[in-house]
């Protein structure tokens, strides 16, 4: 990768974590709620995140969030509904930085594809990279539940639907199975790097799909081939 262009995803990943760290203070004349509602969902975001839902009582959150609690009851009703909608936060600002790492710089799809994996490795090697929070939320809870199960899979079909889209571009014959085959190396690799602490795993999720990559963008230059002799 160019320096540039990894240049241009540090930038574009410390955007995205000062967004995740600390939310933007209302604009000027907001409601005393939307102040409130805004350092709950930041101080439930870093505590989930960092030590899990269910490690997490209210207690917790209110204190980092220097609110009451009854504002928090206030604003969300429950904790579930507070965890929803931390996930349904969460998956936005992450959805909108790595859908931009990959179109930052233009090129071609398989640039655009190509660059998903040095975008994880940044994102690996921050200090506050707990894994992916709908990972984590659907893997302490219930498996029979479905709450947070329908949230993770709404931000999934985004994130593969995006793929897809640049799968088709490449050429792939079959853009949907390549989606899900680069999904699956995606978190594979979140999961691998969330217990091991090492960035470089995302060097060799890249590896496993390149071949991949490199399939399609044959098949599409020798179906170019093709027409031309005709």
């Amino acid at each position: 990768m160019r320096l540039a262009d990894a240049a241009s995803l540090r930038v574009s990943l410390d955007s995205w974590q000062r967004r995740h760290r600390r939310r933007s203070p209302p604009h000027a004349g907001a409601g005393e709620d939307e102040s409130a509602r805004g350092r709950l969902l930041s101080a439930a975001t870093h505590l989930f995140c960092k030590n899990g839902i269910n490690a997490t009582g209210i207690d917790a959150i209110i204190e980092e969030a220097g609110t009451a609690k009854t504002t928090l009851y206030k604003l969300f009703g429950s904790k579930t509904n507070l965890v929803n909608a931390v996930l349904e936060s969460e998956g936005k600002q992450w959805r909108e930085w790595f859908i931009g790492a990959m179109e930052q710089g233009g090129g071609d799809a398989q640039a655009k594809l190509t660059r998903i994996f040095p975008a994880l490795k940044s994102w690996f090697a921050e200090e506050r990279f707990y894994g992916c929070p709908f990972i984590n939320a659907v893997g302490e809870h219930d498996k029979d539940a479905k709450q947070f199960r329908n949230i993770a899979l709404k931000h999934k079909k985004i994130v593969l639907g995006h793929i897809e889209k640049l799968a088709g571009e490449l050429g792939s014959s079959e853009p949907a199975v390549l989606a899900h085959q680069l999904g699956l190396i995606i978190d594979g690799a979140i999961v691998a790097a969330m217990i091991s602490r090492d960035p470089g795993v995302a060097d060799t999720a890249a590896l496993t799909a390149g071949p991949l990559l490199g399939q399609s963008r044959t098949k599409k230059k020798r179906a170019a081939d093709q027409l031309e002799a005709v």
